[in-house]
């Protein structure tokens, strides 16, 4: 044990490096499987040559970025001090911010590559049942989760101890400069994050919608059909979008929660001293997280059907929630082991058993926010169904109902998300907020394999319609789809709610280094920013869905132009030139992914500078904190709302398939009911796959630019009468001391002597207050008590 003890921070990297290889062993599982007759190798590769062709695009714009985002920080890391404030930070963090930027790419292209893999052979294995069918499409999506999780363990692991050995010169200030440093990465992770999810989400459902619109209303022919030009892309679109954009998100999102609960840990102060050299709080996160892979792999053990009648949703959930159980039990020892007694953060008091239920709390929020999308989302549930009996009535009505049943389900998980914040905070404080997150997202491998099992039975069903296989292997991929469908909103919600807590963790860690201790919104400035922060998520959807838009008329014009231009197609004479659809797509992703990344870059930056030493009674780090309090609340409503109503959308279009009872008639593909609910997911599409989920990267990257920026804009004196204690004036800052003098005006000085700058005068003089430069004045008064 004492072994252990002191070679802890050695053992989690190297759980992320078990999970990795237990990723590469379940990858090469997949690809010896059988891929099927000469024809479905032969889609499967244009499918793989498109996703990939993608990627590459992508890479070559994002590199630029990541060149220049890095310049900035390694000249931003060589400024040790702003208006004589000591900045903890270093050239390194530009190295960090490559490594994130490098390894989120990389989680998005395994999940890619294991998904262009496995779709094909999902489809071949439905020839022969539902049971091997999901094996192989689970396995794919293990792939995945295991890559990500690895990934981020081991990267922040190592990078934690590479760093603690490059500062060991600074002494008390070694883990302070690590963790500022660190930060980086989770820049990295978060931005690229951002760009592959908003660029794979504009191009799957520019494909999506244009493959749907032409091909199902007009053409009158399945989605899937060889003969639609654009059904390459919209199957490329699922792994671009659902498979590659996924993994990095909740690859940034599994970082920035790791990070945040380490720079609140730091924070941390203990009444006896643990066995880590003090440095449990911030070890604690990544070791949950760590041994979560090695549950989570358990987890996926429990993944099976018996026979065609099985249920996969069932056999999917109890692998979640074994996997969430096992956590749950021994995070209780792993907290008793690491944590002592008593510790102290803020003035906040808790034990080592409160944050054992402050990461009960997470973990119970995560299973909430999954049942109830589920229940929002799912084939066969009442709100679903109301959107399907709607659709009798019209495709306006279908609109308002999907609309109706989006809205409505916020509700409980933003109940949820309040009752878990608050509880968390109580067990804990901060720092329960922070570990209740890491708690949830410690099974992140399992969530992503369940996540990245839907666009992979997409795809299969996809290649079997194209190849023409026989009905009842459709009937099988359909099976897996409709679940798939419910699983990736569920993984959505999952997401969502993780990024809500997660930003609340930054929030506090970005209070903490900006030097505030509130965010009042009595002050002017402070609720203009919060307005604003407000608006952000509703530009930032708009902007997304209007590129959807855009790209989505262009795809519809080229698939018509061939139809009318190749004659054949629809007799299966002349091939589709699928490739033009697949460039439309790609050329649009990149193009219109740059506004909605730069707002989230930029909105920060430009409020935290554009406004300091503006307003008196107002610094620019309590606007910013003001604008990103706005932003949390209003995109964790939109994207649980706009993803719900897309995910029901798209299950009340896939109830047709089957048949579905409305005022007792049966309606099935093709009727007029069917059309209206085409429309539907139509309009769902970039709601619950470009747009909804992009907003858990949103608050979460604005979350992380204003912590990387917040050391220089912090605040470091603030002198007016209203920060001015009405019961006690005795008041002091870092340097600056007010005092009531014998006549009752008040007065300030410098407890070090020196002259006070113009600046200070004048904002001392609008405020009422006589400035002194001689230290010796305070001498008539005692000496006055500092005001915390």
């Amino acid at each position: 044990m004492d072994f252990l003890q002191t070679n802890l921070i050695y053992f989690i990297p190297f759980l992320g490096i078990i999970g990795l290889l237990v990723m590469v062993s379940k990858s090469i599982w997949v690809a010896k499987q059988d891929a099927g007759d000469a024809k479905m190798q032969e889609l499967a590769g244009y499918i793989a040559d498109g996703a990939m062709a993608f990627l590459k695009a992508e890479w070559r714009v994002l590199s630029i970025f990541v060149v220049f985002a890095a310049s900035l920080l390694a000249y931003s890391g060589t400024i040790h001090e702003i208006n004589g404030k000591e900045i903890h930070s270093s050239w390194m963090i530009s190295v960090a911010f490559v490594i994130g930027a490098v390894f989120s790419a990389t989680a998005g292209y395994i999940g890619m590559r294991a998904a262009t893999k496995a779709n094909v052979r999902t489809t071949q294995a439905a020839r022969t049942s539902l049971k091997q069918a999901l094996k192989v499409s689970f396995t794919g999506g293990t792939v995945m989760g295991l890559g990500v999780a690895g990934l981020a363990i081991l990267g922040l692991g190592g990078l934690f101890i590479a760093f603690l050995a490059y500062f060991s010169d600074l002494g008390t200030e070694t883990v302070k400069t690590a963790i500022e440093v660190l930060t980086g990465f989770s820049l990295g992770a978060e931005s690229i994050a951002l760009f592959a999810r908003v660029g794979g989400g504009i191009y799957t459902k520019a494909a999506d919608v244009g493959a749907d619109l032409v091909g199902k209303v007009e053409a009158g022919i399945p989605e899937d059909d060889v003969r639609n030009p654009a059904t390459i892309a919209d199957n490329v679109g699922d792994n671009v979008g659902d498979v590659a954009g996924m993994g990095a998100d909740l690859f940034g999102s599994y970082v920035a929660t790791i990070l945040a609960t380490m720079v609140l840990g730091q924070e941390v102060t203990m009444k006896t001293l643990d066995n880590f050299g003090g440095m449990s709080p911030i070890l604690l996160p990544m070791v949950i997280c760590g041994l979560g892979i090695l549950f989570s792999i358990i987890g996926t053990w429990f993944v099976t059907i018996k026979d065609e009648k099985s249920n996969v949703q069932t056999a999917l959930n109890l692998g979640n929630w074994s996997s969430i159980a096992i956590t749950a039990i021994a995070s209780f020892f792993i907290v008793k082991w690491m944590l002592p007694e008593n510790l102290i953060l803020r003035g906040y008091e808790f034990t080592s058993m409160n944050v054992f239920y402050a990461i009960i709390v997470g973990l119970v929020v995560g299973t909430v926010m999954s049942v109830v999308t589920e229940y929002y989302t799912a084939m066969g549930k009442s709100p679903v169904d109301s959107i399907v009996q709607q659709s009798s009535t019209g495709h306006a009505t279908n609109i308002i109902a999907g609309l109706a049943v989006g809205m409505k389900s916020t509700v409980i998980p933003i109940l949820t998300l309040a009752a878990g914040i608050m509880f968390s905070y109580y067990f804990a404080g901060l720092y329960g907020v922070a570990i209740a997150a890491a708690g949830m997202m410690a099974t992140t491998a399992m969530q992503l394999a369940i996540d990245a099992f839907g666009p992979i039975a997409d795809n299969a069903g996809g290649i079997a319609e194209m190849s023409q296989l026989p009905p009842e292997v459709r009937e099988r991929t359909d099976n897996l789809d409709a679940v798939g469908n419910t699983t990736a909103a569920t993984g959505k919600g999952f997401a969502i709610a993780s990024a809500a807590l997660t930003s609340l963790a930054l929030f506090a860690a970005f209070v903490g280094v900006a030097g505030i201790s509130s965010i009042d919104i009595y002050k002017a400035p402070v609720l203009s920013a919060l307005f604003v922060g407000g608006m952000i998520p509703f530009i930032f959807s708009a902007l997304c869905i209007q590129a959807v838009g855009k790209a989505a008329m262009d795809m519809v014009n080229e698939v018509r132009r061939q139809f009318r231009e190749i004659p054949g197609i629809m007799e299966y004479k002349a091939k589709p030139e699928y490739e033009k659809c697949v460039a439309i797509s790609t050329k649009a992703s990149i193009r219109e992914m740059m506004m909605p990344g730069a707002i989230a870059l930029l909105t920060p930056i430009l409020v935290g500078f554009g406004f300091k030493n503006v307003f008196n009674d107002a610094s620019s780090a309590e606007m910013l904190g003001g604008l990103l309090a706005g932003v949390t609340v209003s995109g964790v409503l939109m994207g649980i709302f706009q993803s719900n109503a897309g995910g029901a959308w798209d299950n009340a279009k896939k109830s047709f398939e089957k048949g579905v009872l409305i005022n007792g008639e049966m309606y099935y593909k093709k009727s007029e009911p069917h059309k209206a609910s085409v429309t539907g997911d139509t309009v769902g599409d970039p709601f619950k796959d470009t747009s909804g989920p992009s907003m858990n990267i949103l608050i979460k990257l604005m979350s992380i630019v204003s912590l990387v920026i917040a050391p220089y804009i912090a605040q470091t004196s603030q002198i007016t009468t209203s920060s001015i204690n009405s019961q006690n004036i005795n008041y002091q800052t870092e340097n600056v001391q007010i005092i009531k003098n014998e006549d009752g005006k008040l007065i300030a000085i410098h407890k070090d002597g020196s002259a006070f700058t113009p600046k200070e005068m004048t904002a001392m003089q609008k405020a009422g207050i006589k400035c002194c430069a001689k230290p010796s004045l305070a001498e008539r008064f005692e000496t006055p008590a500092p005001l915390n």
